[in-house]
């Protein structure tokens, strides 16, 4: 299953919220991202059937490790994308996330790539 920009935006969303036992739950999902709940809960049931989540109705929703890892591509992207707006061109934190957030999805690897190592150049990390 190729992920949707709007079910990858699902899977951060499980991971962002997910509890120290790693359950999110519905309703906490649908308030990050201001969706009605049946949204949330065909999201699921998709992600679920593509073997990113476990969920047992009025359980919770638990990534898999396949969800887990694509969560944090997706978080890593969105990191990256919202770290060179605001240190390289100065757009406002609020401004960069939003716009992170819609650009994580149609980023190329390669382009992420090389926005990494400019940053790390930048700062001097490894």
């Amino acid at each position: 299953m190729k992920l949707s920009p709007n079910m990858e935006d699902y899977l951060e969303a499980v991971s962002l919220c997910a509890n120290s036992e790693g359950i999110a739950r519905v309703s906490d999902i649908r308030d990050m991202l201001g969706v009605k709940t049946p949204s949330v809960t065909g999201a699921v049931k998709a992600l679920a059937q593509g073997g990113f989540v476990r969920h047992q109705p009025y359980s919770g929703i638990e990534l898999t490790a396949k969800g887990r890892r694509a969560a944090e591509d997706v978080k890593k992207r969105h990191a990256i994308l919202s770290r060179f707006l605001t240190q390289v061109i100065g757009v406002s934190p609020k401004i960069a996330d939003m716009d992170a957030c819609k650009m994580e999805h149609a980023v190329s690897r390669e382009t992420l790539e090389k926005l990494h190592d400019y940053l790390h150049k930048q700062t001097g990390e490894k």
